[in-house]
Formats: structure tokens, sequence, C-alpha cells
């Protein structure tokens, strides 16, 4: 029993609570551009990054958490602004400018993993795309629930856990000191200009928001889970409630729900129909999240695509 739980503090409770950090941290900015109807922005985003993390190894001589998260917020400043003056400038409509932008930044970052020689150091094309969530270890945990909990023990805590645990914090707070100016600049950007705050300038916060969970999630969860996370569960929520709290609220809940359950099921769920080998978790994950999205658009009860069969059989019938 002590070397299950042992096991179980070493390998799988890092992963677990990485898996529910960063699936939660962009599901908080994935609400908002979601809303906004920029959904493929988190999309950007989580492409953009990879040449900015790559340019600040190349810097820092190594993977330092602060050097790589300035390099990719800087990447996805200069995506941003790519993708504004290929939209007014040159003409291209929003969601091309965005496609081209994103393929040839990570088209280009991949090219830096080789010139650089990052790609020999755990940073290479799989961990960019599926992460490295298996790889997270706790080693200093004492091997037991109170030992866990000992100031050394989480002093030990994995580099990934404790920044993702940082960002979902920070995220969490400015969107309750921000909660006013974030709803006003998504649903009415005329109104925000009039009452002294710039929707232009919360556009730009959201994008670095964005960019901060997507830099923290690139390392452990790779960049297709953070897509999926920028919008399954706020795609989920959104078909449950049309109150902007309640979506917030529902949103975390579905990506932690999705990062934890995702995770049991690529460790574990092979186990149960007698094969020794697991998933790749962060795949699993994301397709627990698509499978939510895709139960609450079927009985979601005012939105679900069976509650709109009802009423119009009902109205039918009339």
């Amino acid at each position: 029993m002590t070397l299950a739980l042992a096991d179980f503090l070493t390998v799988d409770l890092p992963a677990l609570a990485a898996a529910a950090l960063a699936c939660l941290s962009c599901s908080l900015a994935g609400t908002f551009l979601v809303l906004r109807r920029q959904a493929m922005m988190g999309d950007a985003i989580s492409h953009v990054v990879l040449p900015g993390i790559v340019g600040a190894f190349a810097v820092a001589g190594g993977i330092e958490p602060l050097a790589t998260m300035l390099g990719a917020l800087l990447a996805a400043l200069v995506a941003a602004a790519a993708i504004e003056v290929l939209r007014t400038r040159g003409g291209v409509e929003s969601g091309a400018a965005m496609g081209t932008v994103f393929t040839v930044m990570f088209a280009l970052g991949v090219c830096m993993l080789e010139w650089t020689g990052a790609s020999e150091v755990h940073l290479d094309t799989r961990h960019a795309l599926f992460g490295s969530l298996e790889a997270i270890l706790w080693v200093g945990h004492g091997g037991s629930w109170a030992g866990a909990v000992e100031p050394a023990a989480l002093a030990a805590l994995p580099r990934q856990v404790t920044t993702l645990a940082v960002v979902a914090a920070a995220l969490a707070v400015l969107c309750a000191l921000f909660f006013k100016e974030l709803r006003v600049a998504t649903f009415d950007p005329g109104f925000a200009a009039t009452a002294g705050f710039s929707p232009r300038l919360v556009g730009i916060g959201l994008v670095l928001a964005s960019g901060a969970a997507a830099v923290a999630s690139f390392e452990a969860v790779g960049s297709i889970l953070a897509v999926a996370m920028f919008v399954c569960p706020p795609c989920a929520a959104r078909m449950l409630t049309d109150r902007l709290s309640a979506q917030l609220w529902l949103a975390a809940l579905f990506a932690a729900a999705s990062g934890i359950l995702g995770y049991l099921a690529a460790a574990f769920g092979p186990w149960l129909f007698g094969s020794p080998h697991a998933l790749n978790a962060a795949g699993a994950i994301a397709v627990t999240a698509g499978l939510i999205q895709l139960t609450a658009m079927l009985f979601a009860p005012r939105h679900g695509v069976l509650a709109q069969r009802r009423r119009a059989a009902y109205r039918g019938g009339r």
C-alpha cells in the first residue's frame, strides 16, 4: 500500500495537478476569446509561442521560466501585430490571417529547434505537440500524505506545477479584478470606449493573458491540448448558461474535469481492458474535453440540439 501511494505521489499526482492547472488556465482566457468570436486566436497563440520559447532558450542558454515567458509573450505580441496588419492593411479575412501567421511562426519555431540545438534538451517537436505530462515527477514527498504537505516537500514540487499554479491563480485574480471591463469590452466595445477605457487595450491584455496561459501549459501539455482547452470548456459552458460569471465557473469546472478524467483514462483505461500500455495523456485529455462539449451541445436544457428539436416539434404540433 505504501509503495502504491509513493508511486501515485511520484508519478500520477504531479501530472494530474499539471493537467488540471493547464486546462484551467487556458479555459479562463478562452472564455473571453470564444465570446469575442476569436477562438482561433487561442489556436494561433498556442502555436506562435514556439519560436519565442526557442529564442529565449538560445539567449538564456537553458530553459529559464522568466526568460521563456518573456520570449513567448513577445512572440504572441508579434503574431497579434502581424495578424492585425494582414487584416487591416492587406485586406485578408481575419481567420485566414490567423491561419497564415500561426502556421508560419510554428514552422519557424520547428526550424529554430534544430538551428539552436534545443531539440537535444527535452524540447522537440513531439513535446511541442503533445507535451510531457508523463515526465513530470515529484520525488520530494516522503512517500506519504503527511510528508507531502511538509514545506520541504512543497518546495520540491516540479517546476511545471508551480509555474502553472502561479499563472492559474494570476489569471483568476485578473478575471475577478477586471470582470466589468472584460464584460463590457466583450459585448459592447462601443459603450466601453465611451465609458472611458479602451477596448483595444482590453484586447491586448487578453492576448497577453492567453499567451501566459499557453506558455505555462506548453512544456507540460503541448500545443494540441492548449488549443482544445481554449475552446472546448468555454463552448460547453456557453451551451448551459447565458450569464458570464456562471460561464466562467462552468468552463473552469469542465476544464479541470477534462484534465483529471482524461489523465486517469489515459493512465488506467487500457489496464481495465488488459493492456499493459498507457495512452498519451494530452491526447486523452483533449478527447475528454471534446466529449464534454459534445454532451453539452446535445443535452443542454435550453441551447442543446435535443431541446431545440423538442421545442420545434411542440411549435409544429400546435
